[in-house]
């Protein structure tokens, strides 16, 4: 599958996909392009293909490159270039940029150009193995105009063996286990790099009754469900006690800066448990540093560690119950925030357990990262990582779900990200793709407003907006529409739109200020249970 737009620079390439078996999907914009390609690799764990020009329509995707790259989705990126005689001279040829390799290079983990036909399938090969392979990333490979119109019979192999994996240090796993058989509460935080290691990280927290949390990239590598399950508010209480934390394939976001400072920066934790870092990455080791780092595959690394401490741990059998009434702390302070808590409740009770959920930066996509939603499967919740770009939720859920046109797959948006790729209701319509989309709809950016209101003593400014009728616009673009303005009404229009098999949109109108900020249940310095007692 390749999610691309046509332009001079890429005719052949389009004209070699005529007759294909390749399957192509034509956005209405770049960005959105990239964005789908991203979808597909967050959602299935593969490589996502997209297709755009050079210069502008390179620069268009630019944000969603960004935020592949900070969310770890292996995204392949095929472009062209001004004609190979003018390559470097500046002269102003269609779509030219001083240099775009290194403009690419500096945002995402490589770019390469084929500028000789015997080294196409080396180059694309490899750049597919650079996406998949490590911390996964985007790659994007360039050809000049000229160059790509000429005639090559090319082996490509998107599925070739990654660039193998660092061996564990036996020494770093040794410290690690001996650190992990002398903990009295260890916690386990995963990440993107978790995603796939899902029974490796099961194994390692039962072994030790140890909690497993996670805040974006992570979540449902343990299903949330789960005994040993804390989202992040339950987490937060559980976390002054903790001596070890073992992160696995994460940044540690949420406990080095959601919970302490965003404005200071600590190249090595002051205070806090034991670290133990696990990451394939091994510049993250210098990025945090670790009181024991292990530069390796999630799943390697955590099987070494279960099996040295199978024998050698007594589990704190008095865990469990901790970490459920931590859980149970979370869940009486996350039904405060309403009414977000209340209709992430409905959609949880009538999607199913593998249904993927793409939250946008918006008042109900930030109470998600509470454990306002429940993931249950991994690889289902489809965040932005740190890039934060508002507008990508839309049409990342739309390569979510052209990947997965068999399963549940929903779009949580609010008016203000919704509207940066509004148009690709038009995509959705065209080539079937049965995204069910919520808009909730509040008359501006709410997060802006509230910082406003609090923060700069009420003066108000570009956080209000008019905007149109989505449900109008929506069958307009040949979507099916509902309405919803309240949790009960929201189910029955859910059903609705799950059950018709088709693209449909969902607008829920919320009154301008409603919504109770989740904000104090994402950047908490004090556990939940001293904010709840005041």
């Amino acid at each position: 599958m390749l999610f691309g737009l046509p332009g001079a620079q890429t005719y052949p390439l389009f004209d070699a996909l005529h007759g294909s078996d390749i399957e192509l999907v034509v956005p209405r914009h770049e960005q959105t392009a990239a964005y789908m390609a991203m979808g597909y690799a967050k959602s299935t764990g593969r490589t996502g293909v997209f297709s755009v020009v050079p210069g502008p329509g390179v620069l268009n995707a630019a944000t969603a490159l960004c935020t592949a790259m900070g969310n770890c989705s292996a995204v392949v990126c095929l472009t062209g270039q001004v004609p190979s005689e003018y390559l470097g001279k500046g002269r102003g040829h269609l779509h030219e940029l001083p240099d775009q390799r290194a403009t690419l290079v500096s945002i995402i983990k490589d770019a390469a150009r084929i500028d000789r036909l015997a080294d196409t399938s080396g180059i694309i090969n490899e750049a597919f193995r650079t996406a998949r392979s490590g911390r996964p990333g985007p790659v994007a490979v360039e050809v000049c105009w000229d160059t790509m119109a000429e005639t090559v019979t090319a082996d490509i192999d998107p599925a070739l063996p990654r660039i193998p994996e660092p061996e564990p240090d036996p020494d770093a796993i040794a410290a690690a286990a001996k650190a992990l058989a002398a903990a009295k509460r260890p916690m386990i935080m995963c990440g993107a790099g978790a995603q796939d290691s899902a029974d490796a990280v099961l194994a390692l927290a039962q072994t030790m009754n140890a909690p497993v949390t996670a805040f974006r990239s992570g979540r449902g590598v343990v299903a949330e469900d789960h005994a040993l399950a804390a989202p992040a508010v339950a987490a937060r209480e559980l976390w002054d006690d903790v001596d070890v934390l073992i992160g696995i394939g994460s940044r540690l976001e949420m406990p080095y800066m959601r919970w302490r400072d965003m404005m200071r920066y600590e190249s090595k934790p002051s205070g806090g448990p034991k670290l133990i870092r696990i990451d394939i990455d091994p510049l993250e080791m210098i990025r945090l540093v670790p009181d024991i780092g292990i530069v390796a595959d999630a799943g390697t690394a955590c099987g070494l560690l279960t099996d040295r401490l199978a024998a050698a741990i007594r589990p704190n059998a008095g865990r469990l119950e901790e970490i459920a009434r931590a859980r149970g702390t979370a869940a009486r302070l996350i039904d405060g925030i309403q009414p977000q808590a209340a209709y992430l409740k409905v959609l949880r009770e009538v999607l199913p357990r593998d249904a993927f959920f793409v939250p946008e930066l918006s008042q109900v996509g930030f109470a998600t990262y509470t454990g306002a939603w429940p993931v249950l499967e991994p690889r289902t919740y489809v965040t932005e990582g740190f890039q934060g770009a508002l507008g990508f939720g839309f049409p990342t859920a739309l390569g979510v779900k052209a990947a997965h046109p068999d399963r549940a797959v929903v779009s949580v948006t609010g008016d203000g990200g919704f509207m940066f790729a509004a148009q690709e209701l038009a995509t959705a319509a065209q080539y079937g793709i049965a995204l069910v989309t919520l808009v909730f709809n509040n008359g501006g950016y709410a997060n802006v407003l509230r910082d406003q209101q609090e923060r700069f003593g009420g003066r108000v400014i570009g956080a209000r907006f008019r905007n149109p009728d989505f449900a109008a616009f929506a069958e307009s673009c040949g979507v099916g529409a509902l309405r919803a303005s309240t949790p009960e009404t929201l189910r029955p229009a859910l059903e609705t739109a799950l059950a018709s098999g088709e693209p449909a949109l969902i607008e829920v109108e919320v009154a301008p200020g409603a919504e109770v900020s989740p904000w104090p249940l994402i950047h908490m310095a004090r556990r939940p249970s001293l904010v709840q007692a005041g």
